[in-house]
């Protein structure tokens, strides 16, 4: 089953079990995907749709830290919970390990030895482990792997 087909499949079911928040979460997703389709003129693949759930995650993310800088505590924990929802159609993560060896490997496949090599290992990287790791996590370790 597709993911976009789960996607469906589970809006449905939120809908029988009337979880409002689940719903709205499922249902902006939807609309995410559809207006990329329609923008893009494409129809999205599973690697595509995780892509797009990692960029909402991180506005998630970022909306939380700011909600929470201004003492707005309802709003953090409304985006924590969309945030949940939203990890659920995630693959499992890398862990810290698994991301470092992926990045010495990276480094050694292309070649690269120092910092003026970021661009080249994060777009191999990129390619690599997309839905696969956090991003964030990627870029940091291959800082520390061309720093050496």
């Amino acid at each position: 089953m597709s993911l976009k087909h789960q996607i469906t499949e589970d809006m449905k079911s939120a809908m029988r079990a009337k979880d409002s928040t689940r719903l709205g979460t499922i249902r902006l997703l939807q609309a995410a995907i559809k207006q990329r389709e329609v923008d893009e003129r494409i129809e999205l693949d599973d690697s595509a749709v995780v892509a797009l759930i990692d960029k909402l995650l991180k506005q998630r993310k970022d909306s939380i830290a700011a909600f929470e800088a201004a003492n707005r505590q309802d709003l953090a924990d409304q985006e924590k919970a969309e945030a949940a929802v939203l990890t659920a159609y995630l693959p499992e993560r890398m862990s810290d390990d698994e991301i470092q060896q992926a990045v010495q490997a990276i480094v050694a496949e292309t070649g690269a030895s120092g910092p003026g090599d970021m661009g080249k290992v994060m777009g191999a990287a990129k390619t690599r482990l997309a839905g696969k790791a956090d991003m964030g996590l990627v870029s940091a370790a291959v800082k520390a792997a061309l720093s050496r």
